[in-house]
């Protein structure tokens, strides 16, 4: 699951939480059946707490959000999307080591 600091995007918060926030945004697409995904889940959940006040940082279960993962044609996960002012800035797909995570956050914060 999530850390204390990982926010839970859904199909209803998904706007107000990632698109008008006033920090860049770290979108973690999972799900549950997904062995990468529990390999970066950690990861993630670390990051929340490194980045705390600085990038606002949470995950969406794929499954039970099939609709913010059609608007941005998630095919595979995990998905990392970074988020600024509502556009995605960056993507990568597959689990990644948390230096390279880290990097592409450090070009937005």
């Amino acid at each position: 699951m999530a850390g204390a600091n990982v926010k839970i995007f859904t199909d209803s918060n998904f706007n107000a939480e990632v698109l008008q926030s006033d920090k860049p945004v770290l979108v973690d697409f999972w799900a549950v059946w997904c062995g990468p995904c529990r390999m970066v889940g950690p990861i993630v959940d670390q990051l929340a707490d490194d980045y705390v006040g600085r990038v606002k940082i949470g995950k969406v279960d794929v499954d039970a959000n099939q609709a913010i993962a059609g608007n941005y044609g998630i095919s595979s996960i995990p998905t990392l999307m970074v988020f600024k002012g509502g556009q995605v800035v960056e993507q990568v797909l597959g689990a990644r080591p948390k230096q390279q995570i880290q990097a592409l956050l450090d070009k937005h914060v």
